[in-house]
């Protein structure tokens, strides 16, 4: 009977400590993507820093590329400045 509670006192210790990794990895994946569970992350996005998603800045009127912003692949994210 002994060795019986032991193995139950195990594989009860065992579930917990599985749930526990999970909730913490469950924690760990939402701060890495500061709590952003549904679309990408914002913070690079070019319309949040006042910019426009183009093909090619225009130069010419002052449009420059605005570094660390993100638009759809094949664009550039431009912004007025001056």
């Amino acid at each position: 009977m002994k060795n019986k509670k032991g193995a139950e006192l195990s594989l009860t210790v065992i579930i917990v400590a599985a749930l526990g990794l999970l909730v913490l990895v469950i924690l760990a994946f939402l701060v890495v993507n500061k709590f952003n569970i549904f679309g990408t992350t914002e913070k690079n996005n070019c319309s949040l820093k006042g910019g426009i998603c183009k093909t090619v800045c225009d130069t010419t009127t002052g449009e420059q590329p605005l570094a660390g912003a993100t638009c759809d692949s094949g664009k550039t994210c431009c912004k007025l400045f001056g």
